[in-house]
């Protein structure tokens, strides 16, 4: 893209609330509300949800995108790289390339948080997972890992005195 391509106003796009793409990956309801065949590519936005019990995504790093985590209802508990730690609503985790990071619900009730990823892309990792398991295929933590690795992602092994 040139700079010029890059300054050509396009059309602006509003989504109502319930425009989007809904996909369900191992308990977590992830709905994308702009992926990037919606933004030329530059980010994806999605809004997702998990019960209490539920783990989001364990520990791992992303080498080719950043993502940025919004708690807006209930509490997730977030790995940092450093451990973990838990986030309510208006708390912000920044999980840029190679931050080791992950999320769960340890809470008592189900937790709502917005989430972006730039560039988008990785928004094509739920979507093979999706394919995958309604296709009957298991969640294994080795299925996710061959989907993760297509996606510049790779497992982060947490030392054992770490939660």
């Amino acid at each position: 893209m040139t700079d010029h391509q890059a300054r050509t106003p396009v059309r602006a796009l509003l989504r109502g609330p319930q425009d989007g793409e809904l996909i369900d990956v191992a308990g977590v309801a992830h709905f994308f509300r702009l992926t990037g065949e919606h933004t030329g590519g530059h980010f994806a936005f999605e809004e997702f949800s998990l019960a209490p019990g539920t783990i989001g995504a364990r520990p791992h790093v992303h080498d080719g995108h950043d993502e940025y985590f919004y708690v807006l209802e209930g509490e997730l508990t977030l790995h940092t790289g450093d451990g973990e730690v838990t986030a309510g609503p208006g708390h912000l985790l920044a999980a840029t390339r190679g931050t080791p990071h992950g999320f769960r619900n340890a809470g008592p009730v189900p937790a709502r948080a917005l989430c972006l990823y730039t560039p988008a892309g990785y928004e094509n990792y739920f979507r093979d997972v999706h394919t995958a398991v309604s296709a009957g295929a298991e969640a294994t933590d080795e299925l996710l890992a061959e989907f993760r690795s297509r996606h510049r992602t790779r497992s982060h092994q947490v030392p054992s005195d770490r939660p």
